[in-house]
């Protein structure tokens, strides 16, 4: 008899699972259940959905129920599973669109739920035209709310990747923007003098920036018509609430799989729980951060993506290995390219290291080319041993594939001065004869 597995969550994680799982054995029986109505979506696209680049839902869907069947896998959506009995091997299931409970038998089981947008205990915060960005659905909505309401103006709570990306995908519908954030610097994950740089673009598009502005309330009859924030109240006709994502680790607890340090489910480097023939991936899931060597929770696609994969790896019989993460992100905010990898100062000062760091701006391509522009590189490393912690760029071309190089420094733990060593392209139209990143590298080898 096939052995049996079920997949619980059918995104970046749940999908690339299942699809090397059928890879890897094609007898074995798989199903997936999926709680929205749409599997293998990406969902790093809604905001540029929202602002109209791109002009159908359908257009960010990978792969559909439909065509995973041809390739023998069961994907149910609009069905979510209520409850793992790892004893007896069992998940309880509603269909979300009859109601109908049952239950289903599994031999391996990988926990993909995702993460949840966080919604901190806020008055009025279940009002109309108030919304997160998690699924499609969620994006549609947002979509539908532009086109009928026709809001004019906006607030964003929170100004990390989604709120600014979402900043510019609102005032790009003429919504006149507002955003609000509790802390004293745009992208928390940033230094401070980096995101500086950010907060000026931001105000260069007329974006009204509101820092140090706790959220107190949402006020309306019905429908959203003010936030106030840091004792200040200011008008909306649509919010987005964007304070960060949760481990969605409800069942997970509820099934006895343990959680690690950062609440997301303790995982080690073959993606198993600490349940036999339970794995867990992608956003649900903790991931090794390779600079301290320690679990970290930093939820993106690309980890998901690669985590899965490893998860149906090993559920199929195989033996895969997850390497870790450095916390490598890019974002674009509005004519800026904004990237980091590894530690921020702040980061590396609260894990002991003794922490050095140098900034330099140069140019994005040799200086007399037309369309050349600054590139601002920060590199923060180990004061004596030159190991390099971590980096963050920001500029209007040319960032998001230099700061994979500095990625690719970091997995292999090089120093400063390996960096310095790198034969990197050149060509004017590209880089400068001394790429921005050597430059960098050479003042802090200073």
């Amino acid at each position: 008899m096939s052995e049996r597995l079920i997949v619980i969550g059918g995104v970046a994680a749940g999908m690339s699972a299942a699809a090397k799982a059928r890879r890897m054995n094609k007898d074995m029986d798989i199903v997936v259940y999926e709680k929205s109505g749409y599997v293998s979506y990406g969902s790093c696209g809604f905001p540029y959905f929202i602002k109209g680049e791109i002009p159908r839902i359908e257009d960010l869907i990978v792969r559909t129920p439909e065509q995973f069947a041809k390739q023998g896998i069961e994907a149910h959506v609009h069905h979510e599973v209520l409850f793992i009995d790892t004893v007896v091997k069992s998940v309880r299931v509603r269909n979300l669109e009859t109601g109908e409970e049952f239950t289903d038998q599994w031999d391996k089981l990988i926990l993909t739920t995702g993460g949840v947008a966080a919604k901190p205990p806020i008055p009025g915060l279940d009002l109309d035209g108030i919304f997160t960005l998690r699924t499609p659905e969620d994006a549609l909505a947002v979509r539908s709310w532009l086109e009928e309401v026709k809001p004019q103006r906006g607030v964003i709570v929170g100004a990390g990747y989604i709120g600014l990306e979402m900043a510019e995908a609102l005032a790009a519908h003429g919504i006149q923007v507002t955003v609000v954030e509790m802390l004293p610097q745009v992208m928390p994950n940033m230094d401070p003098d980096m995101a500086q740089l950010v907060q000026e673009e931001l105000e260069r598009q007329g974006v009204d920036l509101q820092l140090e502005h706790p959220v107190e309330a949402f006020e309306g009859q019905g429908r959203v018509a003010h936030v106030v924030a840091g004792g200040t109240t200011f008008p909306a006709d649509i919010v987005i609430f964007s304070v960060g994502v949760k481990p969605n680790v409800k069942l997970a607890q509820e099934a006895g799989i343990a959680l690690g340090p950062t609440g997301a489910v303790a995982v080690d480097d073959h993606q198993r729980t600490n349940v036999p023939n339970v794995w867990a991936a992608g956003d649900v899931a903790e991931a090794l951060h390779l600079v301290t060597g320690k679990p970290a929770y930093i939820p993106l696609g690309t980890t998901a993506n690669k985590q899965g994969r490893v998860a149906g790896t090993n559920a199929a019989g195989g033996d895969a290995v997850f390497a870790g993460i450095v916390g490598t992100a890019v974002a674009k905010v509005f004519d800026l390219q904004v990237a980091r990898t590894g530690l921020s100062e702040r980061q590396a000062r609260d894990e002991g290291f003794d922490v050095a760091s140098v900034r330099i701006t140069a140019s994005s391509r040799a200086h007399y080319m037309p369309g050349h522009r600054p590139i601002h590189v920060k590199l923060i490393f180990e004061r004596g041993s030159h190991r390099l912690l971590g980096a963050q760029m920001v500029g209007e071309e040319g960032v998001s594939k230099r700061i994979d190089v500095l990625a690719a420094a970091l997995h292999a733990g090089w120093t400063t001065y390996d960096v310095a060593k790198l034969d990197l392209s050149y060509a004017p139209p590209f880089a400068p004869v001394w790429d921005p990143i050597l430059i960098a590298a050479n003042v802090a080898n200073k």
